[in-house]
């Protein structure tokens, strides 16, 4: 049976700690007595989330601030890290963004930013941290995929793919490790009450009712303690998730453009 986590005094890395989920987990994970690494590119939003969280918790918590869409930021955060005496046994990968519209007349520049920090950030924390959690036959890593990961998305179509890639990355990683102390979930939630849709600028990225942040982490957690390797928050994101299923691939397409296109 599957041993719930204790996160008493661990040191959990969080990437994209300034707001939303990232800074769900910050809270709930602080209450249990974790350690925090809070990393996002607004330094003087981090500090003041630090100060109140060792002030209210009682914690130790470190600040960097860096911009993870850039090529080598990942690796330089984990060295700092483990520098400061905080070397991560629990990595929460929540860092992401999305951009909307028709993949040819978006920005490539902004695209390839998007995937540098969806995918490579997730895979260049993950191959940081990783040695020194299989060395010690403990570590926890949460990549924050999307209900977005399970079919193909017109006019978010790099978002789409870039979580499908941070699922089944988060699988296999999931399998390779787990019977060496090393528990890996994809964390998929559908619309969730944080900046996301704000920063996208498109009410057709909101599919659904939004969950409250602080709810999906709760789903987050419990499904660790479970042993599961990825879980969909919320019974109606689960339903439409497995729609590619059991409908024609280019139905479910059709389908999601419907869902997703522009309106005027």
């Amino acid at each position: 049976m599957t041993q719930a986590i204790q996160y008493q005094q661990q040191n959990v890395l969080i990437t994209g700690a300034s707001s939303g989920i990232g800074l769900a987990f910050a809270h709930a994970l602080a209450q249990q007595g974790a350690n925090l690494i809070l990393v996002a590119r607004s330094e003087t939003t981090l500090i003041t989330i630090r100060d109140e969280l060792v002030k209210k918790y009682g914690i130790k918590a470190i600040v960097i601030a860096a911009d993870l869409s850039c090529a080598g930021e990942s690796s330089k955060v984990y060295a700092q890290a483990c520098q400061q005496g905080f070397t991560p046994t629990v990595l929460i990968n929540n860092a992401g963004r999305a951009s909307y519209g028709h993949f040819s007349e978006l920005s490539l520049a902004q695209q390839q930013s998007e995937i540098m920090l969806n995918c490579m950030a997730v895979v260049d924390m993950s191959h940081a941290t990783l040695p020194a959690m299989l060395a010690n036959q403990f570590g926890v890593i949460v990549n924050v995929a999307s209900t977005a990961a399970f079919q193909p998305d017109p006019y978010m179509a790099i978002y789409g793919a870039t979580k499908s890639f941070v699922l089944s990355f988060s699988g296999a990683l999931w399998a390779e490790n787990i019977n060496h102390g090393v528990r890996v979930l994809a964390l998929c939630p559908g619309a969730t009450n944080t900046a996301f849709f704000d920063v996208v600028n498109a009410k057709e990225a909101l599919v659904g009712k939004r969950m409250s942040a602080d709810a999906v982490v709760k789903l987050a957690l419990r499904a660790f303690d479970q042993g599961k390797n990825y879980t969909i928050t919320g019974h109606a994101n689960y339903f439409l998730a497995q729609l590619q299923r059991f409908l024609p691939r280019q139905m479910v397409l059709r389908l999601t453009r419907k869902i997703l296109q522009p309106r005027v």
